[in-house]
């Protein structure tokens, strides 16, 4: 943002870029609103994006006087003379008497910093750097962009169309293409060894879901990228979450909310499918005989909980269809069904994130519902290790049922999420067709802590010994007795209740610093660090959920209004035992 510069959105969609190795450009954006400042914004980027900044254009006035850009790469002006027309119409000039040394100095900075990136113009660039061309300028920056070591900066106005058009050609001129990228890898789910695509119509398809919408004329809509080969409408894939072939009914290029029919897709290409029966977002679809597993997404756990009601008979099955349909779409909220009261509880990544949804369902789809106050999605955990065997026995008169297990539990590794399970059984003691009925019955366990009844957000489990009846043991005897096993171990290893902490940060004028800090700390908080923006002072901290409740407001009071605040889920710790203790009271109702 031109005003605001780096924001803290900004920063968390960069750190991902960075995760992802995703080439980029950057482009600073409301440069007709008051405090404008681009050449400012340019020095956040390199500061605290810790990015190879470099501007291809400079703008021609600034705030309400903003009315074009200096085209470095050209050495040319784009004029947008008429206000009206929401720059439909520009002009491209010679750039103005006035501007020209300042334009002259920034294509010289901008010559200087390609040729540091690239070797081949780093000798010109010494002897004679006027002599360095727009089309070697172009095609170092694109190959600096792409491998990340440099990032072109462009300016705009993008409410007025000011701007937009130059970043949609730098797009094609500075970011990679397919074919750029190279082949995508994968796992081959066969014998899972790993296996490449390469971007190529010959080759054998492969494509990822990335999306899914619901449209209100054609329904169902998934969005897909083709890596490789070509998709065919009416074509069948394969789906290689579920092993299971889907039809591809029609496909369609979207632009906008617009859909344009096409017959096939092919490498490179993003489309929208429909006629599917059973995608989700992160599959991946391949050939039937060349089948391939690509990367999937990585989705966090939701870590906040509404429970809601229709609030007439009319919207009872409006809901339930509605929040299927929502949940189709975003891969991290959930509904469930509460086993003891029976209520629906919708879960989402925060207050925010449960109220855009709640507007949605009124909006799109119509239906009217109550709402209960927000509850902390907790977790639990167990802290050292124990060992037990259970033995589980049934008989019925005719054919019983029995399985005879020995597990030990222990703290997952560190920064692993869900069943850890490890089989040590030797010498046939439990038949191997019985091994995947432990591991699930501890799956299914998992889902009801020791303490309170919340998931488990990690476990270990080693099955160590065990033995079988030849005539009563089967899969069900055996998913019985881990699940059995587990409520009478899980309580021994010391568990404890997570409870999720969120990352925040706080952007305030000096003076209400000490306040926002002492909020902080009343709240559980612990601040991270502090430094000086734009004037203002940003404020870093780390927050538990169930403490961030109507903070916004909280925030506006303390400030006069003036703060602003973001946050975004960090990590699950460990609740201090006093607030622990009131949490299972008032989970088991002995606090109404």
């Amino acid at each position: 943002c031109g005003v605001g510069g780096v924001e803290p959105q900004s920063e968390t969609v960069w750190r991902q870029a960075n995760k992802y190795g995703v080439p980029r450009i950057a482009f600073v954006n409301k440069m007709d609103r008051p405090g404008a400042d681009f050449f400012s914004v340019v020095h956040q980027i390199k500061e605290k994006l810790d990015a190879h900044a470099v501007p291809v254009q400079i703008p021609i006035g600034h705030e309400e006087n903003f009315r074009g850009l200096i085209d470095l790469v050209n050495m040319k002006a784009i004029v947008y003379e008429d206000e009206n027309n929401l720059g439909v119409s520009y002009e491209i000039e010679d750039i103005p008497d006035g501007l020209l040394e300042e334009a002259e100095e920034w294509r010289g900075k901008l010559v200087e910093a390609v040729a540091e990136v690239d070797d081949t113009l780093l000798e010109r660039f010494i002897e004679d750097h006027e002599s360095i061309t727009s089309d070697e300028i172009i095609a170092a920056l694109r190959k600096s962009a792409i491998s990340g070591r440099a990032i072109p900066v462009l300016c705009g106005a993008a409410f007025r169309n000011k701007g937009i058009q130059s970043l949609l050609d730098a797009v094609a001129a500075y970011l990679p293409s397919p074919i750029d990228k190279g082949a995508v890898s994968g796992i081959d789910p066969r014998d899972d060894s790993e296996i490449t695509r390469e971007p190529d119509d010959q080759a054998p398809l492969s494509a990822l879901v990335f999306k899914i919408a619901t449209d209100p004329f054609v329904g169902r809509l998934v969005f897909i990228r083709v890596y490789s080969g070509v998709l065919h409408s009416g074509d069948t894939v394969l789906n290689v979450r579920t092993g299971k072939r889907e039809r591809i009914n029609r496909l369609y290029q979207m632009h906008a909310n617009k859909q344009t029919p096409v017959e096939f897709m092919a490498a490179g290409d993003i489309c929208a499918g429909v006629g599917f029966k059973d995608l989700k977002t992160g599959d991946t679809l391949c050939a039937i005989h060349k089948p391939i597993l690509l990367e999937s997404m990585d989705f966090p756990e939701p870590v906040l909980g509404v429970a809601i009601e229709p609030k007439t008979q009319a919207d009872v099955d409006k809901l339930s269809l509605a929040l299927s349909k929502l949940a189709e779409e975003d891969p991290t909220f959930q509904v469930k069904i509460d086993p003891d009261s029976g209520q629906t509880i919708i879960n989402g990544m925060g207050e925010l994130h449960l109220e855009i949804l709640i507007d949605r369902l009124r909006r799109e789809f119509n239906v009217e519902c109550n709402q209960g106050p927000p509850q902390v999605a907790y977790k639990e955990a167990i802290t050292t290790s124990a060992e037990f065997r259970e033995v589980f026995r049934k008989q019925t008169g005719g054919r019983g049922k029995f399985a005879d297990i020995t597990l030990e539990l222990l703290p997952a590794e560190n920064g692993f999420r869900g069943l850890q399970f490890m089989n040590e059984i030797k010498g046939g003691s439990i038949p191997k067709e019985f091994i995947p009925a432990v591991e699930k019955g501890l799956r299914e366990a998992m889902s009801n802590g020791p303490l309170a009844g919340f998931p488990m957000e990690s476990l270990k489990a080693i099955l160590k010994d065990g033995s079988f009846h030849p005539v009563d043991s089967d899969a069900l005897s055996f998913e019985i007795a881990a699940k059995q096993a587990f409520r009478k171990i899980a309580g021994k290893c010391h568990p404890v209740i997570l409870e999720p902490i969120m990352s925040t940060e706080v952007v305030t004028p000096e003076e209400y610093v000490g306040d926002v800090i002492s909020d902080f700390n009343r709240r559980r908080g612990r601040v991270e660090g502090m430094e000086s923006k734009a004037g203002l002072r940003v404020v870093r901290a780390q927050v538990p959920l169930a403490e961030k409740f109507g903070y916004v407001t909280v925030l506006r009071t303390l400030t006069s209004g003036r703060a602003t605040s973001t946050m975004e889920f960090s990590h699950y710790e460990e609740v201090p035992t006093e607030i622990a203790n009131r949490i299972i009271e008032i989970t088991k109702g002995k606090i109404l």
